[in-house]
């Protein structure tokens, strides 16, 4: 498991493009017939990508978390973002197509990821936070998810937002997560740019061209520093970060949260003419 310990404002001002990276992304979580999964100092969250092909893929116990097995302390948020697959939960099986979402209380002991088809496998994008309660597992079909829809052609932001693991949903403890999908020629998310100092937020990009980028704007309003992300690629977002994006293309982002409430609206909008 790779490990991020994030950076504080007066770090992130001085840190350079690859010191930025080392910090706060994690790449190659989505590697055919693996699991992987990296470490956030943020929050403590971990993230991972499993890609299962003809066998099965185990969630494994890691060391570094010092439990009996992953979810003894810990909930998870998964959403499928490739080809058809289930994942089973000590004994309990769930059918995973593609966007749709699947909630992991704390306590649930045996996970396995399965694709119905390897030549299409299904691509299974994991968040995970500390949890202090047992909540029942819960899957989230993405109609079933709240929906929004959201910007304007003018703006380049016409988006549809999907919250899947939130509250009214999915009882959790502090997780929450859905994805946000952009419209043909529109690039910008999340505008206005906004943080949220009650909570931690990760990004992952995927559905982008390979030859595509997504520019990912974070740090203090007044001192912007900039990530460029490929598919496939996450970013933690500490609390005091802004945190917005533009892409070469249109493209598809999960968007997973955990800290001290789980209100999506909670959030301090950042003006534009602040950016610096």
């Amino acid at each position: 498991m790779e490990y991020r310990y994030g950076a504080d404002p007066a770090r992130v001002r001085q840190m350079n493009n690859q010191e930025l990276r080392d910090s706060f992304v994690f790449s190659g979580l989505f590697r055919p017939g693996a699991l992987k999964l990296g470490h956030s100092e943020i929050d403590r969250a971990i993230v991972g990508g499993a890609v299962p092909l003809k066998d099965g893929i185990d969630l494994p116990v890691v060391k570094e978390i010092a439990a009996g097995f992953f979810c003894e302390r810990r909930e998870i948020g998964v959403v499928n973002i490739g080809g058809e697959g289930s994942i089973g939960v000590d004994g309990a099986g769930f059918e995973m197509e593609n966007r749709d979402s699947l909630y992991i209380g704390r306590g649930s002991r045996d996970i396995r990821f399965f694709s119905k088809d390897p030549s299409n496998p299904a691509k299974f994008y994991l968040v995970s936070y500390p949890a202090h309660a047992a909540y029942p597992c819960k899957r989230v079909r993405r109609d079933e998810a709240n929906i929004l829809h959201l910007g304007s052609q003018e703006r380049c932001n016409v988006r549809t937002i999907f919250q899947s693991i939130r509250p009214g949903i999915v009882e959790t403890c502090q997780v929450v997560l859905g994805f946000t999908q952009l419209a043909t020629g529109s690039i910008w998310n999340t505008m206005p740019p906004h943080t949220h100092r009650r909570r931690s937020e990760i990004y992952m990009y995927f559905d982008l061209p390979e030859a595509e980028r997504v520019f990912h704007i974070m740090g203090e309003p007044g001192e912007i520093r900039t990530i460029v992300m490929a598919d496939g690629e996450a970013v933690a977002s500490p609390s005091w970060s802004m945190h917005c994006g533009a892409g070469t293309s249109a493209y598809t982002f999960v968007w997973s949260m955990g800290g001290e409430n789980q209100e999506f609206d909670d959030m301090d909008a950042v003006k534009l003419e602040a950016l610096g």
